[in-house]
């Protein structure tokens, strides 16, 4: 197969939405959305609504940038040119798949912030980081129908990832949540604790991914 290079080209980076604080509860209208109860944690939605593209999100500044894969190389070697990453970033989404910015991922027993904090402390156990990909990633959905998915070369957590599971062995596919705390190492030892909210919007609409978080972790711990 031929293989092209192309440039990979840069989104808006707006499309991360905060939203309010979790200190009370969420009074969105969704069934998937859960209590919030725990201080001091933040909640943010990105749309992961389009295949072709990973959101590559700050924790610490609640920034995104949108960057769009175009070809099954997945288009690494061109995301270096400048302007096109963000200079910081912890973790990025790709549609409901997750990869770390060189961490690693614990999948915890805790269902909410507030068990994980009454623990009083951050959780030891194996963490796993990112893994390679070549049937994952998926950027071409048109011809599903005909069993032809078009995926990329990537890196992604798996088990980050586990954060929703999608059962596509019936149709329609069967959506489930871990909802379960995930905790992030990242690369330089500091923690973050990751709950996904939810997969839809308030239409209905699947891909966009609302979670929330705790960072640094430590400081929770204090």
């Amino acid at each position: 197969m031929k293989r092209i290079r192309f440039h990979a080209a840069v989104l808006l980076g707006a499309t991360l939405l905060p939203l309010p604080a979790c200190d009370g509860i969420f009074d969105g209208i969704y069934d998937t959305y859960q209590i919030v109860t725990a201080e001091n944690c933040e909640s943010i939605t990105v749309d992961g609504t389009d295949y072709t593209r990973w959101n590559y999100i700050s924790l610490k500044t609640q920034k995104t940038t949108a960057v769009r894969i175009l070809n099954q190389e997945g288009d690494e070697e061109p995301w270096d040119q400048e302007g096109s990453l963000p200079a910081e970033w912890d973790i990025a989404i790709h549609r409901y798949d997750v990869k770390t910015n060189g961490g690693a991922v614990l999948e915890t027993s805790y269902a909410s912030m507030d068990e994980l904090l009454d623990s009083g402390s951050i959780p030891a156990g194996e963490y796993s980081e990112d893994i390679e990909t070549t049937d994952r990633i998926a950027i071409d959905m048109s011809d599903m129908m005909n069993g032809n998915i078009i995926y990329a070369k990537s890196s992604y957590n798996e088990v980050l990832s586990r954060w929703l599971n999608v059962d596509t062995s019936t149709m329609p596919p069967i959506y489930t949540m871990s909802n379960k705390i995930y905790i992030l190492r990242l690369q330089d030892n500091t923690h973050a604790a990751i709950h996904l909210l939810n997969y839809m919007n308030e239409k209905n609409v699947k891909g966009h991914m609302t979670f929330e978080y705790l960072y640094p972790l430590e400081k929770a711990f204090q």
